[in-house]
């Protein structure tokens, strides 16, 4: 199969190509740069030059596939909503682009379900207000692709997928502790976080490109819950930095833009997405890292 994937040079989508030229499909990358060129040539990506925030250009590599795998999404959580509306926009483009092909489309979405008290699952849909619709609107537009003719698939992600490189949302609790001299959370700490290594993720694509069915979400999720505290203590004794409880009312100050993400809850099951597709995580996970070689070379 010949797979068009955005945000093929980043953290997540370098492992995809390197997972589908495993199971002996071509890729096609796009690139926005002559670096991000020569990074994927020398991956042996063929080179589809554009964008994330041209549209017209992403319909167009689209259509010349077999099928699309979109992981690109914006860094700049600053501006979160604003990569909101553009990651809307590239999916919206490319779901129309498919349309009446059957073709897949996997769509990379956050854990946008709600589910205060426990788990959320795979069959919960997307919420599309509030901070959570800045995954979840265009996670519900790929879902509705799929009455259209489009094999349209989301893949969750947690907070943290991490790998030694990077850590997700971690790795800003990481730059922060080193910015501040203190591991901190907020209050208890109790809120947790899904997490997965980016090499079980990239695996999850694979499989969810190759058998995912129209309309299905699946969860990208090898620890359902590990606590904010569990992870500000990993990254405390990891930097030797105190680790701290900071009351909700002085969070702004200390975890300024961070802040909402310190304090989300995104407990997550993916129980139903191992029974549908056989996916066992078998690397290492979140603290196990923290504990190791993640930190090793910052301290």
């Amino acid at each position: 199969m010949r797979v068009f994937l955005t945000g093929a040079t980043g953290f997540i989508g370098s492992a995809i190509t390197e997972e589908l030229h495993s199971r002996g499909h071509t890729v096609a990358g796009l690139a926005r740069s002559d670096f991000a060129a020569a990074a994927l040539t020398a991956a042996g990506v063929e080179i589809c030059p554009g964008d994330v925030a041209e549209p017209a250009k992403l319909a167009e590599f689209a259509r010349a596939s077999d099928g699309v795998i979109h992981c690109a999404f914006g860094h700049d959580f600053s501006r979160y909503a604003e990569m909101g509306e553009l990651d809307l926009r590239a999916v919206l483009a490319m779901a129309d682009a498919l349309a009446g092909t059957g073709k897949p489309f996997i769509v990379t979405s956050g854990m946008t379900a709600s589910s205060p008290g426990r788990a959320a699952t795979e069959n919960e849909p997307a919420k599309t207000d509030g901070m959570s619709s800045v995954r979840g609107r265009p996670e519900a537009a790929a879902i509705a692709a799929a009455e259209r003719g489009v094999r349209s698939v989301v893949v969750r992600l947690p907070p943290s997928v991490h790998d030694v490189d990077r850590q997700g949302l971690a790795s800003h609790m990481i730059a922060l502790a080193r910015e501040t001299g203190v591991s901190a959370y907020i209050g208890e700490g109790a809120n947790v976080w899904s997490a997965v290594h980016r090499r079980d993720a990239a695996r999850l694509y694979t499989l969810a490109l190759e058998l995912g069915r129209p309309g299905e979400r699946f969860h990208a999720v090898a620890e359902e819950g590990v606590t904010l505290r569990a992870i500000a203590e990993a990254i405390g004794a990891g930097l030797n930095l105190p680790v701290r409880s900071i009351p909700v009312a002085d969070a702004a100050a200390h975890f300024g833009w961070r802040m909402p993400f310190a304090m989300i809850n995104a407990d997550a099951s993916s129980a139903i997405t191992r029974e549908r597709l056989g996916w066992e995580p078998c690397e290492p996970g979140l603290i196990e890292g923290l504990g190791g070689a993640y930190l090793q070379n910052l301290s």
